[in-house]
């Protein structure tokens, strides 16, 4: 426990990097590559108190309503990121983070808590068919990608303004889909995603509950308002850096902006608590792509220059097939080890490299 104490006051020392990076942005105006680390920094302990935060709330509210809620304030911040780039007609980068979101979240997230949870206990389950589901609701998540896709070739440029109709009535099938997912987690079926934790919890006092409310309230807003400098300034950053526009939104824009699931998914797997763990990284990679992408399609006709599509390219489709379908053999069974944590890891990085070669 002290040393779990320690290690939470030293990342509470990288909150100064907050001011730091509100005085680059405003006062100092360095060179973008320092705004980006600065404000970089700065999410990692925010995104720790949002996970500690939600971790409290979880234990009174059950796994699946806890996944839910560190999900849902985890994506708010790169839904806010998005909206600024769709403001700005960035539509590549918009689809770049949504497609990192989603492989980031099966294959970096939920690897990393196997391996730290594995670590400690040689084998641990989670239920079986809770996360069954889940694979099913990330297969229907590509199929969205995979024909949009298709029908582009096969219209070969002919289809005109079809396209976006077609993304358009998908997005609404994937709100809808969404909306049954949610009543079938929190009502009709809440028993397989409760978890341990809401029935070790009935002694928690309510003041806890609402002071942990509080501190993840006021560290999205604040994870927020530093996404904003980190997207303002990753693409100059990126460039003098050598990274191309896809390689910034897939990988660094995804994993800064979901710090959040990162750091409460390892600490709940170190716990041994699996069902909360994979409830936040398969539960947020479900979130991006039936909930986020499109909302994001919607807010284009408002917000930006022009409507957005579910137009990904060919290789963005492929890496959110190959993650879901490597989620899917992993979990069916109901267990984890560190092992399969390493085997997820390898595809990100192999994704991951290929994405850095990709050219623009």
């Amino acid at each position: 426990m002290k040393r779990f104490a320690t290690s939470g006051y030293l990342l509470n020392l990288l909150l100064v990097f907050v001011p730091v990076a509100v005085v680059f942005e405003y006062l100092l105006h360095p060179p973008p590559a320092y705004i980006f680390l600065a404000s970089a920094i700065a999410i990692i302990p925010l995104a720790g108190l949002m996970g500690k935060a939600t971790e409290q709330i979880a234990e009174r509210i059950g796994a699946g309503p806890g996944g839910l809620l560190n999900a849902t304030f985890g994506n708010a911040a790169e839904l806010i990121i998005a909206l600024i780039a769709l403001r700005a007609g960035l539509h590549d980068i918009v689809k770049a983070s949504i497609t990192g979101s989603i492989i980031g979240n099966i294959l970096l997230v939920f690897g990393l808590s196997a391996i730290a949870g594995g670590v400690r206990q040689p084998l641990q389950r989670f239920n079986k068919t809770a996360a069954s589901l889940g694979s099913t609701m990330l297969v229907l998540s590509s199929i969205a990608l995979v024909v949009p896709a298709i029908f582009h070739q096969v219209a070969a440029g002919r289809a005109g303004t079809a396209e976006r109709e077609l993304s358009l009535e998908i997005s609404v099938v994937l709100i809808l889909t969404y909306a049954f997912g949610l009543l079938f987690s929190l009502k009709t079926h809440r028993h397989l995603y409760t978890g341990e934790t809401a029935r070790e919890s009935g002694h928690k006092k309510p003041v806890r509950l609402v002071n942990s409310a509080l501190v993840l309230f006021a560290a999205t807003a604040l994870v927020a308002w530093m996404s904003e400098f980190l997207i303002g300034a990753a693409e100059a950053a990126a460039h003098s850096m050598g990274m191309s526009k896809i390689f910034v939104g897939v990988i660094l824009v995804a994993v800064i902006g979901n710090a959040a699931e990162h750091s409460t998914a390892v600490l709940m797997a170190m716990k041994n608590k699996m069902d909360l763990a994979i409830n936040v990284a398969v539960g947020s990679s479900i979130q991006i792509a039936l909930f986020v992408a499109p909302v994001l399609v919607f807010m284009s006709y408002f917000v930006g220059p022009s409507p957005m599509d579910l137009q990904f390219t060919t290789f963005e489709v492929m890496a959110v097939v190959i993650s879901v379908g490597i989620m899917a053999l992993v979990s069916q069974d109901g267990e984890s080890n560190w092992m399969e944590g390493v085997q997820l890891l390898a595809v990100y990085i192999i994704l991951g490299i290929a994405f850095y070669f990709l050219p623009e």
